[in-house]
């Protein structure tokens, strides 16, 4: 039954989103490549993004929807843009692959959380720079404005400040099983222990 309706939301996009998704995995697929190695942690405790770390993040939501993605103009993000607030856990098992958890509200009506995922993340930290370009894949359920499951991929970049404090930005592709695809950015802050 999961199966029909994924292939059910693939068979419904539109060949930019096919090409992005395209896209998105090829570059999930590069970074992969090389955290498939050895860890390259230095150990010598200066490492900015380090293996075993857990995170707390604090961020902030906005999402537009199908037909603003496809028809973007400055009036039309104005008016049909969502704004909310999250929260969410990260514990990244290796200097470049983790798991990670989120949720968010974007209204004060309704369900108090909107949505919920679950995301495996690969980050490339660029040497000790502070920056760390990543993706994201996963899925997660969404309980307004529809109740319904969605399958999600994305790409940001996070900035370390201190090895324990960060900021980050995202967006990623929602893909519902229901309901037409919508995009949510996120910018927040990282706490890392």
């Amino acid at each position: 039954m999961a199966g029909l309706a994924t292939r059910g939301i693939f068979k419904n996009m539109n060949k930019q989103v096919r090409r992005n998704m395209l896209i998105g995995t090829a570059l999930l697929m590069l970074a992969v490549t090389p955290a498939s190695g050895a860890d390259n942690s230095r150990g010598d405790g200066d490492d900015l993004y380090r293996a075993n770390e857990f995170s707390l993040d604090a961020f902030g939501t906005a999402s537009e929807g199908k037909y603003t993605i496809e028809h973007l103009s400055n009036r039309r993000i104005r008016n049909n843009t969502r704004l909310g607030v999250g929260a969410g856990i990260t514990y990244f098992f290796t200097r470049y692959i983790g798991l990670g958890a989120d949720a968010y509200s974007e209204n004060k009506s309704g369900p108090f959380i909107d949505s919920t995922s679950g995301n495996l993340m690969v980050r490339v930290p660029l040497g000790q720079s502070g920056f760390a370009p990543y993706a994201l894949g996963g899925g997660g359920y969404q309980f307004d404005p529809a109740k319904v499951g969605f399958i999600q991929a994305g790409a940001g970049m996070e900035y370390r400040f201190t090895p324990h404090f960060g900021a980050f930005v995202d967006a990623r592709y929602v893909l519902p099983n229901r309901t037409k695809y919508y995009g949510v950015g996120r910018a927040g802050l990282r706490l890392a222990f």
